[in-house]
């Protein structure tokens, strides 16, 4: 990386914060037409909770549509969903899908095979060959039925409801089919996906359908494959640091350091607003200052992309704030920004009201803001009702009634 730390360039917050807004589409004139766009422009949007795509997708959308979501998804398949960085669900489009099955998918989808070997030696006694004969099994039934739940999947394929109690004895002890965890793993090996859900676009229970395995994607060797996906991150999370990169990715320090040498990134210092100075890294085009916005606010889902593409915050997110809009496990809820920051949360009433706290005093020109961009979410919204996946103190607390 270069250049010496001697001449390190000097980007403050104020300017992360502007880059943001311009490159993840979320102040109103740099907002997308399409859904690919939408992804692109963050790599890849969270996918782990069915809402989160529709919802960060249309808060970057000039025209928020949730069909036009479906339509990438389901009819064009445009963009794909992919168990990879940080054994996280993302929804990415296939042009960067080979580099990220390089770079993330295929080590975590062989990790995924191993314990899933385990798991029916130690619960069932089965042996790889009987896992492989089940296997072949439900795949020949989906292949059959073209689009299957897993529920249909196991009336065709019986040894796929046999189950295993896991962690038994303990508070989280739960009873897990075969076909649940079989499902996943072929879905992280590419084997299958999951085709529209059953029911709204809400919904967790989906249709599933053959797929083509990451082994046949004609993808570039790991290391070149690293940075290529680096370089990609870098152009619309950077500068960072490099544990950001790290952990959003989560490779090794040693792979992270490798790919951002091989990419040849930029050292730099990162200036927070109240006077420290942090090493960060950039791509070596991306050093001279971008024009800042004009105002803009944002609602942006649980999990969303922006919200969760750091792993320091501090520059756009009060440390305060963190007990309020983050549950136990470190998952983001749905917050509202303003000209960068994160400055407080919303949610969804039971009888659709959007309502939000804010716990930042943006002033009276937030207020409209933060006001408008309500309404136009509750307008697509519809009658459609949204709880996430994973809630935090701030959302379960505003959802009341």
């Amino acid at each position: 990386m270069s250049p010496a730390p001697a001449t390190r360039p000097r980007i403050d917050a104020a300017q992360r914060r502007a880059r943001l807004a311009r490159r993840h589409l979320l102040a109103p004139e740099h907002r997308a037409a399409t859904a690919e766009e939408t992804a692109d422009a963050v790599v890849a949007l969270h996918a782990s909770d069915p809402a989160t795509v529709h919802l960060a997708a249309c808060a970057r959308l000039r025209a928020p549509d949730r069909t036009e979501v479906e339509r990438a998804l389901y009819d064009d398949r445009s963009l794909v969903r992919m168990l990879c960085m940080r054994r996280t669900l993302f929804a990415l489009g296939t042009e960067l899908a080979p580099v990220v099955a390089s770079a993330a998918a295929r080590p975590i989808a062989a990790r995924e095979r191993r314990g899933l070997v385990k798991w029916v030696r130690d619960g069932l006694g089965w042996d790889e060959a009987r896992l492989a004969e089940v296997t072949d099994l439900a795949l020949a039934a989906l292949a059959a039925r073209g689009e299957a739940t897993a529920t249909e999947l196991a009336a065709d394929v019986p040894e796929l409801r046999a189950t295993v109690v896991d962690s038994p004895g303990k508070p989280y002890q739960a009873t897990v089919s075969v076909n649940s965890r079989l499902l996943r793993v072929l879905a992280a090996e590419g084997s299958v996906r999951r085709s529209r859900p059953r029911g709204g676009w809400t919904s967790s229970t989906f249709r599933w359908a053959p797929g083509t395995a990451l082994a046949d994607l004609p993808a570039p060797p790991a290391p070149e494959a690293r940075a290529a996906l680096a370089r990609r991150w870098l152009a619309a999370y950077g500068p960072a640091t490099v544990e950001d990169l790290r952990w959003w990715t989560g490779w090794t320090l040693t792979d992270t350091r490798r790919a951002l040498a091989d990419l040849g990134a930029a050292e730099v210092t990162l200036h927070g607003d109240d006077g420290t100075a942090t090493p960060g890294v950039a791509l070596p085009d991306d050093l001279d200052p971008v024009p800042t916005p004009g105002p803009w606010a944002a609602l942006l889902p649980a999990l969303d992309p922006t919200a969760m593409g750091w792993k320091a915050r501090d520059w756009y997110l009060d440390p305060a704030l963190t007990p309020r809009l983050f549950d136990r496990s470190g998952n983001i809820g749905p917050t509202v920004w303003w000209n960068g920051r994160i400055i407080g949360g919303w949610a969804q009433r039971p009888d659709g009201e959007i309502v939000w706290r804010l716990l930042s005093d943006g002033g009276r020109a937030a207020d409209d803001a933060v006001a408008a961009e309500a309404a136009r979410l509750a307008d697509w919204l519809g009658d459609t009702r949204v709880t996430p996946r994973f809630r935090t103190p701030l959302e379960r607390e505003l959802s009341r009634p």
